[in-house]
């Protein structure tokens, strides 16, 4: 109905990078993977029940500036202890974020919301042969999913493949677009375009942790 289409499902990456090189990993790659997601969906003429923003964060490597400002704006921020509810924060269904380089696709960090293993084994069962299969109830940090996650608002960081993310790219004066892995990042985008799909179709929103 029309209510669903006020309701947002959230895809992002950040288009800032550290100073030596172009970022073209960190995070070029996860940015076009979202759009790329987009784009899919669009081109597929599929017609989402929900809104389906993409989130282009600036600031995330001088401390997730971006998105914690966006989430204290529209969504709300937990100060000792208190969480403080903006206008859309009934709004989220999910956020979901890829910054760990050019590598596929290999699942979910789940960030302890157990509640989400059912849809996202079901989402993720089709590309089980592109070797994304598994779901963990870790938490990962270091970037952008986590200002939603810190106020109860589902927010996701897609396991990916190392390639040469920790070796050689990350935060270096190698992080150029000839590190990028053509087949990787179409895994990648295929897969995001799935998961915004699917949550923008669901009866409810995506389920949410217990609020501490």
């Amino acid at each position: 109905g029309p209510a669903l289409k006020d309701e947002v499902v959230l895809l992002g990456g950040h288009l800032d990078s550290w100073h030596s090189s172009t970022g073209a990993t960190d995070n070029g790659a996860g940015c076009a993977a979202v759009m790329e997601a987009a784009r899919i969906i669009l081109a597929s003429g599929l017609k989402p029940r929900r809104t389906i923003r993409v989130a282009l964060w600036s600031g995330e490597e001088q401390g997730l500036f971006g998105s914690t400002a966006y989430v204290k704006q529209h969504f709300g921020e937990k100060k000792n202890g208190t969480l403080t509810k903006a206008a859309d924060f009934d709004k989220l269904s999910a956020y979901y974020n890829l910054d760990n380089g050019t590598g596929k696709i290999r699942g979910v960090y789940m960030q302890g919301n157990s509640a989400v293993r059912p849809f996202f084994d079901a989402w993720l069962a089709p590309f089980t042969d592109l070797g994304a299969k598994t779901l963990t109830l870790s938490n990962t940090g270091g970037t952008d999913h986590l200002p939603f996650d810190a106020i109860g608002l589902p927010g996701f960081q897609f396991i990916q493949d190392p390639v040469e993310y920790d070796s050689r790219t990350h935060h270096s004066n190698q992080d150029n677009f000839d590190r990028i892995q053509t087949d990787d990042m179409k895994q990648s985008g295929t897969i995001i375009a799935a998961f915004a799909y699917q949550t923008a179709m669901m009866d409810g929103k995506l389920p949410r942790k217990p609020m501490k």
